[in-house]
């Protein structure tokens, strides 16, 4: 296997990668969160967990981006033929759509957690 396609499958394997640790960065922002406030003589040390996660999920979500991008540029044409890709393409849109707004809501709803 040629250097090109290696960095094609490692591209890949980094932005699906990258999504699990953002979605599990925000699980773990709130029940960070949820449990200093049942524990508040903690709250001094998982308020500083909190913001590492956060920031974490900001790397996270700018590798997903980039790597996003870098998947634009990789894009195989009509590998399963001219009517599922037609199928496909509107599948991937629709899908990000949808992912842009979790990652709009998910910031919304833990920066408010993580920055009190």
């Amino acid at each position: 296997m040629d250097i090109k396609k290696s960095a094609i499958i490692f591209n890949g394997f980094l932005h699906d990668f990258a999504a699990g640790i953002w979605l599990a960065a925000m699980v773990t922002i709130t029940l960070l969160h949820n449990a200093h406030l049942e524990h508040p003589e903690v709250v001094s040390v998982l308020n500083g967990l909190e913001r590492l996660f956060f920031w974490g999920s900001v790397v996270a979500m700018v590798t997903i981006t980039a790597t996003g991008a870098g998947r634009t540029f990789t894009y195989v044409e009509n590998w399963y033929g001219p009517d599922a890709e037609r199928m496909r393409r509107k599948m991937l849109i629709t899908k990000h759509v949808i992912l842009f707004g979790c990652f709009a809501a998910g910031y919304l709803y833990v920066f408010g957690k993580v920055f009190h």
